[in-house]
Formats: structure tokens, sequence, C-alpha cells
């Protein structure tokens, strides 16, 4: 059915997603978790979403196979000669063709310029052209993506198959146990949230010791539990064990797999996959982050970490810029309890210079949606000096046209103050913090 080549994977990634979280502590302890990450609100799921590298389907898929994983026959094309080409090597009379976004419910979306709907769908194999031409260069339009859409620049045709089971498989550090853990259910192809509320005895969990690795035992006993028998059994163990390879040899925050299907014609596959690796061993995985797909990610984030800025796109309209993770997070729930709401996180850190304060400087005030700008220094290891050089340098360069509030509090914070003064602009410079919260609210109204 369509409905089983639906599954994305990670918007990215979403490597420590609440399916994670649920399928390893089960029902009751994952409610009050999701309770909690909903109160931080939009950033909380911001944080975890960029926090990782994400891939496409088609480049898991292809990874996954390098490893010794059982995964559909699959191509992609880029254009629409490419489509009809590589259709046609697929056996039978039909074939699946899925829009390539770093999105969920790619199935039930629809492309914004054209209106098609969906982009998952079983076709015939001479309408592979046309449906290519439908999709490609177009925006998809999902629950995920909200209204600005995803662009699809490739598509991925795999092979029409009948699943008859799915299974649920996931692997993720576990600080319990203090390593891996892997995670299976008997049911998959669903919220796995939703089968560990209403069974959690339906979850299987089994620690690996990270230093002994993942046994063939190990791997099968997972397999049996998962409900796998036979020679699937030993076939699911066999990918089980590669998935186990790729996420310690390709510094994998998350493996997750839904479904792991048995098929009619008795094969084991990953039908679908979310695979999370970690931004901090990039520099020992170049090839993998070389995959990178910057048109799926927001074009402000992309430029913010070019300067090594950590900088998240929120859907507030008062733009913060903040040294410290700490003081963003209150900067950004006083702005709350005020009345108005964050347009973005931003964290210059400590070792900011001019450069890259004008930089951000040029991104927040650049983004629409901001309608003022709230900087808010401490002066600890980042001088207050610094930040009002570079707020100057880059008003000078692309001028000030939304309302500025600065609190500058700490080290050489009156030599700061006064190179603001002297530049003579339009800026309130306020000392406390919950007042200057109120200005940049009131003025963003």
């Amino acid at each position: 059915s369509l409905k089983r080549f639906d599954r994305a994977p990670a918007p990215r990634s979403r490597p420590t997603s609440p399916s994670v979280a649920a399928a390893m502590f089960a029902a009751v302890p994952f409610v009050r978790a999701a309770a909690a990450n909903s109160r931080r609100g939009a950033l909380a799921g911001a944080l975890g979403a960029r926090r990782h590298l994400s891939l496409h389907e088609y480049q898991s898929l292809a990874l996954f196979q390098d490893f010794g994983v059982a995964v559909p026959k699959i191509a992609v094309a880029q254009s629409v000669s490419e489509a009809t080409e590589i259709a046609k090597g697929f056996p039978g009379d039909e074939v699946v063709i899925k829009t390539q976004v770093l999105a969920g419910g790619r199935g039930l979306g629809h492309f914004k310029e054209n209106n098609f709907q969906g982009g998952v769908h079983i076709i015939n194999k001479d309408k592979a052209a046309e449906f290519a031409e439908k999709m490609l260069g177009k925006t998809l339009i999902t629950k995920q993506t909200g209204a600005a859409g995803k662009p699809c620049n490739v598509v991925m045709f795999a092979e029409k198959f009948q699943i008859k089971t799915e299974k649920y498989f996931a692997i993720l550090m576990d600080r319990g146990s203090g390593g891996p853990i892997m995670i299976g259910s008997k049911t998959g192809g669903t919220s796995i949230e939703d089968i560990a509320e209403k069974d959690p005895s339906a979850i299987v969990k089994l620690p690996i010791d990270i230093m002994e690795g993942i046994s063939s035992a190990q791997s099968l006993d997972m397999a049996e539990k998962m409900g796998f028998s036979g020679a699937q059994a030993a076939s699911a163990a066999k990918s089980i064990e590669g998935l186990y390879k790729v996420f310690i040899e390709c510094d994998c925050t998350m493996v997750e797999i839904n479904p792991f299907a048995e098929l009619t014609d008795g094969r084991v596959i990953v039908c679908d996959a979310k695979v999370g690796f970690d931004d901090n061993a990039e520099f020992r995985q170049k090839a993998i982050h070389d995959k990178r797909d910057l048109s799926q990610e927001d074009p402000q984030e992309v430029e913010a970490k070019k300067f090594d800025l950590n900088y998240i796109k929120l859907s507030g309209s008062v733009a913060c810029m903040v040294n410290g993770a700490g003081l963003a997070m209150s900067t950004m729930d006083l702005l709350a309890l005020c009345g108005g709401s964050p347009a973005n996180f931003l964290d210059v850190g400590g070792a900011a210079n001019k450069e890259t304060i004008t930089a951000a400087f040029k991104i927040i005030q650049g983004d629409p949606d901001v309608k003022s700008i709230f900087i808010n220094i401490f002066g600890g290891i980042m001088r207050c000096d610094v930040i009002a050089d570079g707020v100057v340098a880059a008003v000078k360069e692309v001028g000030l046209t939304k309302p500025l509030v600065v609190r500058l509090v700490g080290t050489n914070v009156e030599l700061g103050k006064k190179i603001i003064q002297d530049s003579g602009l339009p800026v309130f410079a306020i000392s406390d913090f919950t007042e200057a919260a109120k200005k940049a609210v009131e003025v963003a109204k």
C-alpha cells in the first residue's frame, strides 16, 4: 500500500526523537519526559533537530548496504530523463517513486508550485517521466515542513514489494547501561510511542558491551525476540550486526528502523530508517558529512555555521544576540514572560570577534519575521567592547532598520557603552535585564 512507503528519514533527523525515548523507557516515563520537553517549546525541538547531521533516505540505505544490511533495490534521479531510464531497470510493471526531502509525511504532502498531491507513489514504469516532472525542482509541503516546504532535487525509485510482517528496531546510547542499547518490538510500521504506551512489555531492550561489541548470539537473540524465526531470524540477525557496525563505525547518535520487515517472498529488509550522526565526529567522518544537503536547511542557520555561531531560527518577533547558552535561555524565557516571543536562539560564545558579531547581526536583522533586536551581553569571557565594536560595524555596513535594545554588563562595560554612545546609533541602552526585555517586546509590537 502507499502508506508503507511514507516513512521519511529523520528530518533529520531527529536523532533524539521521542520515539526512541518511548522505546527505551516504556510508556509512563516517556509521557513524563514528553511533557517536560514540551515546556521548553519550540527551542527544545529545534535544538534536537539540528544538533546532528541528517541524510536523505537513499543516502542512508546506500550506507547500510555498504555494511551488509539488506535493503530494497533503489536508484535515484535528478532529472526527468534520468528518471525514465532508471525506471526501466526495475523488475515488473510498477515501481515506487519517492521524493527525497528531509521531512516526514511525504505521502500526504503536496507540491507548492503545482498543487500535485503526494510525494510517494506506486506507478507504472512508463509514467516515471510524468511523475518526476511534477516533483523535481518543486517544493514539497508536509506537516513537518511548515508552509515554506522543502525543495525536491532528487527522486528515489524503489522496487515494489509486499510486506508480510513489520517490526521495529533501534540502536542508541544508553546512560543507564553505559553503552549502546538495542531496542526492538514485534510490532512496527506505526508510532513506537503508541506501542510503548499501550503495552510496555512489547518493547525489547538489549544492552551491548561497547568494548566487546555485538556477538552473533546477541544479534540472533534480538531477532528472535522481535518475532523472527528460522531463516528469517538468521537474515535479520545479519542485518542487525551490520546496523550495529554502522552505529559504531560511523559515529551515529541513533539508528532507527521502522519498519524492519519480512516480505512475502521471504526476504527480511530494512524498509526505512532514521539515522543521526554526531557533528562532533565530523573530523573523522568527512565522507559522510560531505553528503549534507544544505538546500534542506534554513539558509540563516547555514550562514551562522560558517562563523561557528550557535543559531536556531524560531517563530517569534524579537531577535536575540546573547553570549552563553544559559543566559540565552533565560533571555528567551523573560521575553515570553513579558508578553513577547523570541525569533531565534543565538549564542555568540566566548571566542567571538568583530567579524562574527557583524555576521550575527546581519543574520538576525535579515530575518523578515524580526520586529526588534535585543542584544544581551554579560561580559565574562566575552568583552562588552568587542560586542559594541561588532554591532557598530554591522550597522554601518548594512544599516539599522529595526529597533535595537542593548544591555551590556560585565568586563569593559563602560568602554562598550561609550562605543555605542559615540556611534550615534538610535539604540535603547538599558542595564536592567527585565526593563530591557520589556522594551524589546514593546518596540516589537
